[in-house]
């Protein structure tokens, strides 16, 4: 499921971070406590200088890992997630379970300095093996401590702080002919769209010499009707068109009330910028005020000034069905379960693991209480680019909307591998008989009002 609707001011939280353990390097120590030393001696008051904001898109260094293997004495609570557990972590496990049964998921191990394709493979089994059998919360922490090794992320600070954001699942109407009601189209992939065979990143557009040039801009592209005659199915407004682009996907309903599912099949290489901190910087939303609602009500006022903040996006994205059988999707070609499911950014993050969220959200009365589950790693999205960003899928329908639109807090995360003396006794089940995910278009199916809109990606 490819994610796009996210806080793009993300710096709008103002949680103290989470703390690990920090091992950044202390810098310019030699500068600083000179100038320290000097005020000191002449009765200067210095003013108190303000903390940096957040750059939760903070990338790793070359050959920086995002994770980083705990102690003994360093682990999470492991039994409040255990007594909050519901059935669908059961679903979820599954998922997994049978992503590593495919093939094509060897490709994606070894992780870097994590865990082998084997490793992760046998800790989703015993994740689930040791979840189903123990019969008390001691058993399960006991054993989870004995088996398991934990890794906390180093976040966006290398202190494991995470800003956690929300997503859902949205239904738009929309007809497969063009009419009076519908006449916004989505797109299908142009046969010269060129993407990395290995991650699907965007690399450009193919000429006819032979070279790879970069893709004209959103708005560009829509004025010269580019993709005339490619067109896969129509909607109600530019708007609809653009929260599905930065979704990834969508259940359409058809005029014959039949279900339509579209999901993400690439995207040009041309940069992104949220409609959301657009909204916010031209004074039209206020910054805590700022939703999804927000912006379609903004939408209905004033539709071509929306416009013209929407071709601030320069990227377009492009679409392909689905069966429905595994709506909605993420990006390991399975279905994603209600507050069970992660997006990370598969480059920092290894696919398909037990991860333990520590973080807030709110209930459906707004109030903001703890949030600390386990859940899978299954999704990524185009906004999820960095070790500091994570996405929680919140369910179908409004009232997931409601969770979606309010999650929008710091927090960590914790992976669970098993010990390497484990591994083999937790053989993967026999494979049964099944397609291939690498094979189905993998992107985000679900919207991400939370604060803003922010990139579909892969």
């Amino acid at each position: 499921m490819v994610t796009e609707i996210l806080p793009t001011s993300l710096n709008m939280c103002n949680v103290p971070p989470m703390q690990g353990c920090s091992h950044s390097p202390l810098r310019a120590l030699s500068f600083i406590l000179p100038l320290a030393l000097l005020s000191l001696l002449a009765g200067c008051k210095t003013e108190e200088v303000a903390a940096p904001a957040p750059d939760y898109t903070h990338q790793l260094g070359p050959g920086e890992c995002a994770l980083r293997k705990l102690g003994p004495n360093e682990l999470p609570d492991l039994g409040a997630p255990w007594r909050v557990r519901d059935p669908n972590l059961t679903i979820a496990l599954d998922a997994s379970i049978t992503w590593f049964g495919i093939e094509s998921s060897k490709t994606k191990f070894p992780f870097m300095q994590v865990c082998t394709w084997q490793q992760a493979a046998s800790s989703a089994v015993a994740f689930a093996q040791v979840l189903k059998q123990s019969k008390d919360e001691a058993t399960f922490v006991a054993t989870i401590k004995q088996q398991f090794d934990v890794w906390q992320t180093i976040g966006w600070n290398n202190k494991g702080t995470v800003l956690f954001t929300g997503y859902y699942s949205p239904e738009f109407k929309g007809s497969v002919k063009p009419s009076a009601e519908f006449k916004y189209p989505l797109y299908k992939r142009p046969t010269d769209l060129v993407t990395d065979p290995n991650n699907g990143d965007p690399k450009g557009r193919a000429m006819k010499d032979g070279s790879v040039q970069p893709w004209p801009a959103r708005k560009q592209l829509e004025e010269s009707q580019a993709f005339k005659g490619t067109e896969l199915v129509w909607m109600q407004s530019p708007l609809d068109v653009y929260i599905t682009q930065v979704n990834g996907s969508a259940k359409i309903i058809l005029p014959d009330n039949k279900p339509m599912y579209v999901g993400y099949a690439g995207k040009t290489d041309r940069p992104y910028s949220g409609l959301g901190a657009a909204c916010v910087e031209a004074g039209l939303i206020p910054k805590d005020k700022l939703s999804l609602s927000a912006i379609v009500t903004l939408y209905q006022k004033d539709p071509a000034k929306v416009q013209e903040l929407i071709w601030k996006n320069e990227s377009y994205v492009f679409f392909t069905t689905y069966d429905g059988v595994n709506w909605p999707s993420g990006s390991l070609g399975f279905k994603v379960t209600e507050k069970e499911t992660l997006a990370t950014d598969k480059a920092v993050y290894p696919r398909g693991g037990v991860v333990l969220v520590d973080t807030k959200g709110i209930d459906f009365g707004g109030k903001q209480q703890r949030f600390m589950k386990f859940m899978l790693d299954q999704d990524t999205g185009g906004a999820i680019r960095a070790p500091g960003r994570a996405d929680i899928y919140m369910g179908v329908g409004p009232a997931a909307e409601i969770l979606a639109g309010g999650q929008l807090a710091e927090g960590t995360m914790y992976y669970f591998f098993l010990k390497p003396e484990f591994v083999s006794q937790y053989p993967m089940p026999v494979a049964k008989k099944t397609a291939d995910a690498a094979t189905k278009p993998a992107g985000k199916s679900t919207v991400k009002p939370q604060k803003g809109l922010a990139p579909a990606g892969k």
